[in-house]
């Protein structure tokens, strides 16, 4: 699958600053994949965002979005791509349709028209489409002091992806939204990139959100610490283990220790771990009536907080 994105030795130093923000960070993106950039605050991540987005200027290193140099081609590359922002960037006084006409106008995507009805009709499809893909078809004449947050992040969506970019930049897409506008919101964008074949970029502090990604990257102190599957950094982050007991712990134990299973003993029962195999591998060679099962699996956020505290000198993994 080609790579989309490839980034090779940015470094970003900032004036005044004695230590880079960005230092060498090197990293590469498919086409079509839904890739999840993620770091604590003063990381790097937003420095690294920024330059991908062409919102700042990199000290140095080599940037590449679609086939175009981000130094010598940064307009092919801006129409390349499209960004969604953590705080919304649209004029309340408008309607929904105003604001993306506005938008695609400025943009250079057709020439501008006083009202919707003169705008080209591949404009009046596009947006139509793209509308009732996202559910608000019915309040694209509305004034945004009607929109919900929902429905203004949607409106987001529509407007970044009236020109067909290749890459959508998602910089806490759901920042501010209840648990059911983020659910809704994410459901779309899924159907979006299936449909669009559009490669996502995602920045967020819901780790939730990361744990669909095909890939993760993890920034901190403005290197690259880990970049993988969410699978495989869970599983070199953190143990997985199954807790388990029995009324005769003792003989428990015994079985334990004669299959070779490492474990530890607890209050509550043993933690059995097995990162190499399955929790059935272990019950099957057991023997002893169990009383308790109960298996740990972590999520994508354990294993980040674990990483991140490990390498400011905090908990050993």
């Amino acid at each position: 699958m080609e790579h989309i994105i490839q980034v090779e030795n940015l470094v970003k130093q900032y004036r005044k600053a004695k230590e880079p923000a960005v230092r060498g960070v090197t990293f590469a993106v498919r086409s079509g994949e839904f890739f999840a950039f993620l770091g604590p605050n003063g990381a790097g991540k937003t420095t690294t965002i920024s330059i991908l987005t062409t919102t700042l200027a990199k000290t140095s290193g080599t940037v590449t979005i679609a086939g175009y140099d981000l130094d010598r081609q940064p307009k092919q590359v801006r129409r390349s791509i499209g960004i969604i922002f953590q705080n919304p960037s649209l004029d309340p006084e408008l309607t929904a349709e105003e604001n993306i006409r506005l938008h695609v106008c400025l943009y250079g995507l057709y020439p501008y028209r006083p009202a919707y009805r003169l705008m080209p009709a591949e404009y009046r499809k596009r947006i139509a489409d793209l509308a009732e893909m996202v559910g608000i078809q019915g309040h694209l004449f509305q004034k945004l002091k009607k929109f919900s947050g929902g429905m203004k992040r949607k409106l987001e969506i529509i407007r970044s992806l009236m020109h067909r970019p290749k890459v959508l930049f998602l910089d806490e897409p759901t920042s501010g939204l209840d648990a059911v506008s983020r659910r809704s919101l994410w459901e779309y964008l899924r159907q979006i990139r299936d449909e669009e074949n559009t490669t996502i970029f995602l920045t967020t502090h819901y780790l939730d959100e990361a744990e669909g990604a095909d890939r993760v990257c993890i920034i901190n102190q403005g290197r690259i610490e880990m970049i993988g599957a969410p699978h495989e950094l869970k599983q070199k982050l953190i143990s997985r283990y199954m807790l388990i007991d029995a009324p005769d712990r003792k003989r428990l134990g015994e079985e334990l220790r004669e299959g070779g299973w490492r474990f530890i003993e607890a209050g509550d029962g043993f933690r059995v771990f097995y990162d190499s195999s399955t929790p059935q591998d272990i019950i099957a060679g057991l023997k002893t009536p169990l009383s308790k099962l109960d298996i740990y699996d972590p999520s994508l956020e354990e294993a980040y907080i674990r990483l991140i505290t490990r390498e400011e000198g905090g908990e050993e993994a």
